[in-house]
């Protein structure tokens, strides 16, 4: 049986460079199997991680930090013969024409003419659910800056990534509902984009609160105070040993 690891690469928020920009990367039996996110710290960590760039790729939204190292991840793909165009990068459909703004419109993406952005990429637009390498994962919207502008992943029985959101108990009750390892935004005070622990300590029942695994807050001190107060906090680096996923279903969508 395989074993599954999610391991982060950075658990900061957009203002917290010491702690890395938010990115994590789902492994099977060691190896990565399926990043989420690519801020410009984040990717930093990835390639000294693993000593090379992400086969496959989720994205949650389009703000900088979760978007900031396409343009080196460009490069790496693109001047790559043997990678170019093979990297999977899975979008939720809404965002596509957004993040096609924030990174892949810039004119003539190399100066010598003669490239499109996406020609460094496989780009797969995704609705509820998407295959991935065998694997059936669901997406689902969360509550960030603005409606249909960020979303959250699912590995059914296994692990659930929010991406930067307040509290969402109605979605994480149907997409959190098989045990699964919760991690979710949270910082020690919220605002009208991000979770704050009172939020989530208000909001949350006790039993989904210890499923979660706290990221994206504001520094070193806020993560003891977080902890200070009986949370499971993540750290750069850290590696949480997941749950094999359930045996995927049919999609009948």
């Amino acid at each position: 049986m395989s074993q599954w690891a999610l391991r982060f690469q950075g658990v900061g928020s957009a203002s917290a460079v010491a702690l890395g920009s938010a990115m994590a990367t789902l492994e099977r039996d060691g190896l990565p199997w399926l990043s989420i996110d690519c801020g410009g710290e984040g990717l930093t960590a990835y390639l000294e991680q693993y000593q090379g760039w992400p086969d496959a790729l989720f994205l949650t939204h389009v703000h900088l930090d979760h978007v900031a190292g396409f343009e080196r991840w460009f490069v790496g793909e693109y001047f790559n013969e043997a990678r170019r165009g093979r990297a999977r990068l899975y979008v939720p459909a809404p965002l596509v024409p957004l993040l096609h703004q924030r990174v892949g419109e810039y004119p003539n993406v190399l100066a010598e003419g003669g490239a499109n952005f996406w020609d460094a990429f496989q780009l797969i637009p995704v609705g509820g659910a998407f295959w991935h390498d065998g694997q059936r994962l669901e997406v689902f919207p969360v509550r960030h800056h603005w409606p249909d502008s960020a979303f959250g992943l699912r590995l059914p029985g296994s692990v659930v990534w929010t991406g930067d959101t307040r509290p969402i108990p109605e979605m994480l009750a149907r997409y959190a509902n098989d045990d699964e390892l919760i991690a979710h935004d949270c910082a020690l005070h919220g605002n009208p984009s991000h979770s704050g622990i009172e939020d989530l300590e208000r909001e949350y029942p006790a039993g989904l609160l210890q499923r979660c695994l706290l990221y994206h807050y504001a520094s070193t001190a806020d993560g003891q105070a977080l902890r200070a107060r009986g949370h499971r906090v993540a750290e750069p680096g850290d590696k949480m040993d997941l749950r094999p996923p359930r045996p995927p279903a049919l999609d009948v969508s």
